[in-house]
């Protein structure tokens, strides 16, 4: 028999003074069986950071022709990819073939740094590319924060992103590994 996925809700409550967007978002969300807590924060971390109206969360880890999410525009063209975790280069090169922007979050800490150090060179070359590091232990202390129902503050300001529920807050530093070149 095979297990089915976990759904959580959150909302998410978006104050992002760097593009001066300010939302509250419902989101539900559908964890994989052999997905983590920490990727499953991180996808919805990956939506905050880029929120919008018309970002949507891909069909799951199991789909290799979707990100873990993206943003079309109303022609179907894919205008944002975003994966988290190390994808595959060829992937990443697939990507910026279809859509007008691809960001990769990582994550992991010494697996995402010998990642980079495998990949860099070739995915620099990737004109739409950003790539960012999100710090390891702040990562598995969000993961803490990973439940059924979850009710989430986001401020991003300066580069610097705190996310906090009830009890605790998070802070992050991205570290920006690579950045697109700007149109």
């Amino acid at each position: 028999m095979a297990l089915k996925a976990t759904i959580c809700k959150a909302e998410l409550h978006i104050a992002d003074m760097e593009r001066n967007y300010y939302q509250d978002h419902t989101i539900t969300l559908a964890r994989h069986p052999s997905e983590t807590e920490e990727r499953m924060m991180m996808r919805l971390l990956a939506f905050a950071l880029n929120a919008g109206e018309a970002m949507a969360f891909g069909a799951g880890i199991s789909t290799d022709d979707e990100p873990d999410l993206w943003h079309k525009d109303l022609t179907g063209n894919i205008k944002v990819w975003i994966d988290v975790g190390l994808p595959d280069e060829k992937r990443i090169r697939k990507a910026c073939g279809r859509a007008d922007k691809v960001i990769v979050y990582t994550y992991g800490g010494r697996a995402a740094q010998l990642w980079w150090q495998q990949a860099g060179d070739t995915l620099a070359r990737q004109e739409k590319l950003t790539v960012v590091d999100l710090p390891q232990e702040a990562t598995r202390a969000l993961a803490g924060f990973a439940t059924r129902n979850m009710d989430l503050q986001v401020t991003i300001q300066d580069g610097q992103i705190w996310i906090s529920n009830a009890a605790e807050s998070v802070h992050l530093e991205p570290d920006i590994k690579l950045a697109a070149n700007a149109d």
